[in-house]
């Protein structure tokens, strides 16, 4: 796979979660990828920065999942989940990431009818985020949501229109962005793109599939990423060591045709 270190190849911990870190980066590092994109939570939560600097692997940060909402209406869990992410942003300086990826926020079922509030609080709470880590010199980039109704920022558009407005880039998880039906030239017009999550489906559901997997164009969509330049890291987000081992033989043998 020596041909993959030319490219910004990532791996995601969901993948190879919860195995000790020491195992998941020896093994990235032996299938020659250059990129661990860890999820800053439980039991990733307290790794330390000297190990992870002792590793050849560069890192990149995803925020935490579980249990937050940064736009919920209920004032103590959205502080406490704009903290966490706060606490990501430390965490992504010490160990030298390059990017940390936030997730939007969700609307609870019975805040459903105060859409225009939870929303409010989403964009007050990720400038807050935004702000917090330009002081630190970290590239923040918010990711689209798959079709899922508790979920904001599915679709693309409002998505670049508030990381325009913020400005930090968008994290373009093409799994998420098929689900909502976009195509694969719609997912790549918009120049807020600074980081991709890649994983395959069919369209109906956000399963994480293998690439090649499912029915997301990937030649075109490589096509395109070549013509774009696009210059971030690719972050592969699948399920277990099979499926990434996949990927990286399918991601190689499409990047040898562009």
């Amino acid at each position: 796979m020596e041909d993959l270190i030319k490219m910004k190849i990532g791996v995601s911990t969901l993948a190879l979660y919860p195995s000790p870190v020491e195992e998941i980066i020896s093994y990235l590092e032996n299938l020659k990828v250059e990129y661990c994109e860890i999820i800053h939570e439980y039991p990733y939560h307290h790794l330390d920065s000297d190990l992870l600097n002792s590793y050849s692997l560069k890192i990149a940060v995803h925020s935490p999942l579980s249990d937050i909402n940064i736009a919920s209406f209920n004032q103590s869990i959205q502080k406490s989940s704009i903290n966490q992410v706060k606490n990501s942003v430390d965490w992504a300086y010490h160990v030298g990431a390059e990017v940390l990826v936030v997730h939007p926020g969700k609307i609870p079922f019975l805040a459903r009818i105060f859409q225009d509030k939870i929303l409010e609080n989403n964009y007050t709470a990720l400038k807050e985020c935004a702000l917090y880590a330009q002081d630190r010199g970290i590239h923040l980039s918010v990711e689209n949501m798959p079709q899922m109704e508790e979920h904001l920022l599915k679709d693309l558009n409002d998505l670049n229109y508030l990381v325009e407005d913020l400005g930090v880039s968008m994290t373009l998880d093409v799994g998420h962005a098929h689900t909502m039906g976009f195509s694969v030239e719609e997912m790549l017009i918009f120049n807020s793109i600074g980081h991709l999550h890649l994983s395959d489906n069919n369209g109906s559901w956000d399963n994480h599939q293998a690439l090649g997997q499912g029915t997301i164009d990937f030649d075109q969509f490589f096509s395109k990423l070549n013509k774009i330049n696009y210059q971030g890291i690719m972050t592969i987000e699948v399920k277990n060591k099979v499926e990434v081992k996949e990927s990286l033989d399918y991601l190689q043998s499409k990047l040898n045709k562009v």
